[in-house]
Formats: C-alpha cells, structure tokens, sequence
C-alpha cells in the first residue's frame, strides 16, 4: 500500500516538475515577444502586429496564472483558468477598439517590416506550442495554455499574410481585418476557457461539500484516491 501511494505521488511530482519547467520556457519566449512585437507595431503603425502583442502579453500573463495553480487543487486550477477566459476576452475588446481608430484615422504600416516581426512571432510561437502539445490533455488549467498557443500560431500567420496584403494592395484593410480577425478569436476562446472553467469551478465545489474528509484520513486519500490502487 505506502509503495504505491509514494510511486503515485513520485510520479505526480515529476509531472507537475515537467509541467513547469515548460511554462516556465514559454513565459520568458512570450514575455521577450510582447516587447518586440508591441515596440514595433507602434514604429510601423501596424494594428494586426499590436493585436498579436496584446496577444504575447496575455499569454504571459495566461503562464504566470497556470504556474500560480500547477499544484493547487482542482478548484484553484479552475478559478485560475477562469481569470485566464476573462483577460483574453478583456483584450479583445481592446484589439476592435484598436482596430475601429485606424480604420478610421490610421495610415498604412510598413508590410516589410509587419512581415519580418509576424514571422519572428510565428517562429517563436510554434516553438512554444511544440513544447506545451504533450501536456495539452493532463488537466483543463494546460489545456487553456496549449489553447492560448494554438490561437497564437493562427494569429502570427496572419499577420504575415496580412503583410503580404497591405504590400499587394497598398492599403490599411488588410492589417486593420487581421486585427479584428485576431480579436474573434480571443473572444471565442475566452467564451470555451470560461464556460469549461465555470462549470469545472461549480463541480470542484459541489464535491468538496459532498465529500468531506476526516483528519485522520486525508494524507491517504490525497496519495491515492482509488481502492484498486491501495485497496489491499
């Protein structure tokens, strides 16, 4: 029985060890890309290159949360992956209203310049999205991550395109339509992470109220939570 509690905690540890070892990696990519993108979209007047800035800024923000709940319990992961629903609809919001003022008042970017930074992006993000993908099934709260990752593969590649339209066209649209385009999907994915989150939230609550655990018991029932695995 204790050996294999202690071989069930052993390897919990080392998951959650991997777990952040990785998020730990992306964070820095995405934290170094948020500058870099932000500080160039405002030289080239790029609102596609803010939006996916916006976007790394979120996606650090997404990380700090998950290695905040990585060894939390159930509830907290939820709550955590519910913040992370609330910041990406948040921006958003932001990237339209972004979007709206340079259709109106805005000049065309620079497409050499939105090109070259929207595929360092891409580059960066691709590689943080391979290093997220094993952990994408373990638990809702990695599941929202390698989700922020994904959207940001979808939203780097079309920066490129778009720069590749405002070099063919000569004009703002394609660049102010991938903003709102990026914008979309931030929405979409903070509606999915919040309704997923929410309902595991309530779960995690109702659980914890039908289910108490004595004193005497709860370091084993935390070890191993299943008869077949201590039964004997």
């Amino acid at each position: 029985m204790d050996s294999c509690c202690e071989s069930k905690a052993g390897e919990l540890a080392r998951l959650r060890g991997a777990q952040a070892r990785v998020l730990y990696g992306v964070l820095g990519i995405n934290g170094a890309m948020f500058v870099i993108e932000f500080v160039a979209g405002w030289l080239v007047g790029s609102t596609a290159l803010l939006a996916d800035s916006l976007d790394m800024f979120g996606d650090a923000t997404v990380y700090v949360l998950t290695l905040y709940a990585l060894n939390r319990s159930e509830k907290t992961r939820a709550g955590a992956a519910l913040i992370k629903s609330l910041f990406m609809f948040v921006f958003g919001l932001a990237v339209i209203a972004e979007a709206i003022h340079k259709s109106i008042t805005g000049s065309v970017p620079d497409a050499g310049a939105m090109g070259a930074i929207g595929a360092l992006a891409l580059a960066a993000n691709t590689a943080c999205f391979l290093m997220l993908l094993r952990y994408r099934s373990a638990d809702l709260n990695m599941r929202s991550t390698w989700l922020c990752s994904r959207n940001d593969l979808i939203a780097n590649s079309s920066v490129v395109l778009a720069a590749v339209a405002v070099s063919v066209t000569g004009t703002l649209w394609p660049d102010v339509i991938v903003g709102l385009a990026i914008a979309a999907l931030f929405l979409h994915s903070a509606w999915r992470i919040g309704h997923e989150a929410l309902a595991a939230w309530r779960e995690a609550g109702a659980a914890r109220e039908e289910t108490p655990r004595p004193a005497g018991n709860a370091e084993a029932s935390s070890c191993c939570g299943a008869k077949s695995c201590c039964g004997d």
